[in-house]
């Protein structure tokens, strides 16, 4: 197919787009939705989800009396993002609101008892806690026995019995509509923008907007993306229209935080969806992992370009501490894989490991196994608890079975979604949680890796490796968890050059007998079989690569390579 040449060629790109939406469950009839997703399109009303309207017009008679708000957000991008998106909100709307990010280390995940009636102690009429609370139940009790009224925004798996508050608003509650219930896969910062919908809708029908101008709520879509992307919700449906929408937001750079983490992240073009969970999520997660829990909020709040510099490059710094700790840890949790080989779900433990990287090293260590695995840092005090961090994998759902294991008695805390959970535990339990895992999930995890391939959407000769192909594939974007991003087979081809690049990755040249040749690389994937094969076993041998097909930008012109996932032998 010619790229290169108009007429067919468009039609020829415009039945690849289609092919790769029908690949992905969209059906022939709705085809047009998704080829372009809008918030016209997917945005659902607000008032469809449980407490929204009790939320918001709790939160419009604040603002009406001037009444003290503060935003109470979790320690991660999705608690940043959203807690920013509500205090860009309200400033907008005329009123200044504080927040409140607690220490991941001194406090924990949520919100505590003794934070929110100190924080209604310090003069706050209402809290609004974002990605966090659906179980604080205790703490939500003592803020209500303190006087402050509490609103909770999350999207993390909700127990029966709901917490006390004005409103708890989270399309995972048991008792929501099958209609609220399919935006399950929101991640906080989508239900906190549902929220803002909602409030300024309140607002309006109240006539405060009038010799008043309201805010642009679609100026906030760069912080959903963000929070979106990073929090790896599924981008499907009204998540992907987020995202899309929110990217052409945030290559205006309107938000001064964010423009300074882009040159912070030394991104010269507009970012893309990888770019968010791999470039700047990582480096506003940064801060409530090894650094100040608040700096991620402040980022993107600050009106002050200085100040958004300085705390950018702050940022930065932590960003490469936290991968030193993080490999430390990673190494010491991979050298308990192999005890661990006939177990369901990984288990791994140990004492000082810091707490605030063991969700990435789960994520690794998932990736590696391909298994839901848990990472536990335990005090160096042995009569202390264990924090840990969870990653599943597609089919199991790990939030739910923490949740029974915490009701269970087996968990002092702990909560989650499908794909990630974080919980508390007596390690003397750490066996017993292990034994209750395996013997609860063997058969999902045993179903989800038998279902497990590599699903191709497209298969060429070197040749047809083009940065227009790579155009063209990328307008069924933006992809991720749930949007699968597509994959192509190149082939076959032999390797003109293959050598190890960084610590593990594989870097190679390929070439067809088409006369074509093009560059491509495995990302760790050095010590796997895979990558030991075509280290060491590629001479003379011709391969099928598959992959995903990106571009290279580093030359005099863009070029397309391919990022291996796969390889099998041609002959």
């Amino acid at each position: 197919m010619d790229f290169g040449q108009s007429g067919s060629a468009r039609d020829g790109e415009e039945a690849i787009v289609t092919q790769l939406l029908l690949s992905r469950g969209v059906s022939p009839d709705d085809l047009e939705r998704h080829r372009r997703p809008t918030l016209r399109d997917f945005l659902p009303d607000p008032s469809l989800f449980r407490d929204m309207d009790e939320a918001a017009r709790r939160i419009a008679d604040a603002i009406q009396r001037n009444e003290q708000i503060t935003i109470y957000g979790d320690y991660d991008v999705d608690g940043a993002t959203s807690a920013a998106l509500l205090i860009l909100l309200l400033r907008g709307l005329g009123v200044s609101a504080g927040h409140y990010i607690p220490d991941r280390l001194l406090e924990g995940y949520g919100p505590s008892g003794e934070a929110l009636v100190r924080l209604a102690q310090q003069g706050s009429d209402l809290i609004v806690t974002v990605d966090c609370g659906a179980m604080a139940h205790e703490a939500l009790e003592a803020a209500a026995q303190a006087g402050v009224d509490v609103i909770v925004v999350d999207h993390h798996k909700c127990p029966p019995e709901l917490p006390r508050t004005v409103a708890l608003v989270n399309p995972n509650r048991l008792d929501e509509c099958d209609d609220a219930a399919a935006h399950g896969h929101l991640a906080a910062v989508g239900v906190a923008f549902l929220l803002a919908v909602a409030i300024v809708r309140e607002l309006r029908g109240r006539g405060y907007f009038e010799g008043r101008k309201a805010p642009d709520l679609m100026g906030l879509l760069d912080l959903v993306a963000l929070g979106t992307v990073a929090d790896v919700a599924q981008l499907k449906g009204l998540n992907r229209a987020l995202v899309a929408q929110g990217l052409k937001i945030m290559a205006r750079r309107e938000n001064i935080g964010l423009s300074a983490l882009i040159d912070a992240s030394r991104l010269s073009r507009a970012p893309t969806c990888s770019d968010l969970g791999f470039a700047l999520g990582p480096r506003i997660n940064a801060g409530g992992r090894v650094g100040e829990a608040t700096l991620g909020v402040r980022l993107l709040t600050t009106q002050d370009p200085d100040e958004a510099r300085e705390i950018a490059a702050q940022l930065s710094r932590l960003n490469e501490e936290r991968r030193a700790i993080e490999q430390e840890v990673q190494e010491a949790a991979e050298a308990q894989i192999a005890a661990q080989h006939n177990r369901a779900v990984m288990v791994l433990a140990g004492r000082g490991w810091h707490p605030g990287v063991i969700g990435i090293v789960a994520g690794r260590i998932k990736e590696k196994t391909g298994k839901p695995s848990l990472v536990i840092a335990l005090d160096a005090d042995e009569a202390g608890m264990g924090k840990g961090s969870g990653r599943s994998i597609a089919g199991v759902d790990l939030g739910a079975a923490i949740i029974a294991a915490r009701e269970a008695g087996l968990l002092v805390a702990g909560g989650g979604h499908a794909m990630a959970c974080g919980l508390t535990i007596d390690p003397s339990r750490l066996n017993a949680l292990a034994d209750w895992l395996d013997e609860r999930l063997a058969r999902d995890v045993t179903g989800a890796r038998g279902a497990q391939s590599l699903l191709l959407d497209l298969s060429l000769a070197p040749g047809g490796l083009r940065p227009s192909l790579v155009e063209t594939l990328e307008a069924a974007g933006p992809f991720g968890i749930g949007w699968p991003g597509p994959r192509v087979a190149v082939g076959p081809v032999r390797l003109v050059k293959c050598d190890l690049v960084g610590a593990d990755h594989v870097r190679m040249v390929a070439a067809g007998a088409d006369g074509n040749s093009f560059k491509a690389i495995a990302f760790r994937a050095a010590q796997s079989e895979m990558g030991q094969t075509l280290l060491h076993g590629s001479r003379g041998r011709q391969f099928w690569l598959a992959g995903r097909a990106k571009i290279d930008d580093w030359g005099s012109r863009p070029a397309a390579e391919l990022h291996v996932e796969d390889a099998a032998f041609a002959d």
